[in-house]
């Protein structure tokens, strides 16, 4: 054993000594800090997995976001991941809506042009509006042809290229009764009837059609004209303010009071579907109420939550705007 051993010594010597590894040689240029390693790395690496695809997307955000490059939602958008911008958008079809409005302002973002939508309900235009706002290269504009319009068309582009307000509402005067029925509900705005016509938000495209060829609708004799959207007459809605003083915000006690019905009745009318708010149908009593909600209840009609102030016994004063 002791033989083997000094052999073992006698050729280490021979050998001398240990040459150091060739992957590591004394000057690697540049010192690099191991945050600009780990950044380094995040960016070099290509997933394979969903799970991963997700992680990276959201360090990558981190740095983007301290960078102030983009926000993590923008950097979604881009990579496809539309439903994360959706969770918690309305029921399946206003889901189904906004998300295709999402792909539209995608759309408009990298191909650098202005698209447009269909005329959209209230509640479709207020969701893509809380969407589009996480937007940080998206501008947006509604129009509805006047500023209480309810039906509007949204317009999305790059704030370099939407730099004014687009035409894409057009008004007809309707000055015999025209039957709208055989129109597309997206292509008509809303409709302001005036005596035994009426004026109609419509798109500018099937304005010119109706203007130009159409005199006549079965047996109906037609009479529309284009008309300016300054001249059109609208009045202001009538409304009624007067104050209520409740023990909570809850919709079931604000819209008891503000529809003169009791709460009881009030919460019959949630369980079947009849109550919304900001277009929303509500399934629970229990609902907040804050100042600027609109709450509207089937056969009712609407009213606007105004000033909230607490009172000294632990009670909110609420200002109540009903549209009579």
């Amino acid at each position: 054993m002791q033989d083997r051993e000094k052999k073992a010594k006698k050729k280490a010597a021979a050998s001398g000594p240990a040459s150091e590894p060739e992957d590591q040689p004394d000057e690697v240029g540049p010192d690099v800090t191991e945050p600009e390693k780990a950044e380094e790395n995040v960016e070099a690496r290509v997933p394979s997995k969903k799970k991963d695809r997700k992680e990276t997307t959201i360090r990558y955000s981190k740095r983007a976001k301290a960078a102030g490059i983009c926000q993590l939602a923008v950097s979604q958008a881009i990579n496809g991941n539309v439903n994360g911008l959706l969770r918690g958008v309305g029921d399946k079809n206003t889901n189904e809506a906004v998300k295709h409005i999402v792909e539209l302002a995608k759309r408009a973002s990298s191909g650098g042009e202005v698209l447009h939508t269909d005329f959209l309900t209230p509640l479709i235009l207020k969701e893509s509006m809380l969407v589009l706002e996480k937007f940080t290269d998206i501008k947006t504009v509604a129009q509805g042809g006047y500023p209480e319009a309810e039906r509007c068309r949204l317009s999305v582009g790059h704030p370099q290229e939407l730099t004014s307000d687009p035409d894409i509402v057009v008004a007809l005067r309707q000055v015999i009764g025209c039957p709208l029925s055989w129109i597309a509900r997206e292509a008509l705005g809303d409709i302001l009837v005036q005596g035994e016509g009426a004026q109609i938000l419509i798109v500018p495209e099937l304005a010119d059609f109706i203007t130009s060829t159409l005199d006549k609708v079965g047996n109906v004799p037609v009479t529309c004209e284009k008309i300016p959207l300054l001249a059109l007459e609208y009045k202001p809605p009538r409304t009624q303010t007067f104050k209520t003083v409740e023990p909570s915000l809850r919709v079931d006690a604000i819209a008891s009071a503000g529809f003169k019905i009791s709460r009881t009745k009030l919460v019959d009318l949630i369980r079947s579907g009849d109550v919304r708010v900001n277009w929303t149908t509500v399934t629970k009593g229990t609902t907040t109420m804050k100042t600027g909600d609109i709450v509207s209840v089937s056969g009712k009609g609407r009213l606007k939550i105004g000033e909230i102030n607490p009172t000294k016994k632990g009670k909110f004063a609420v200002e109540l705007i009903r549209y009579l």
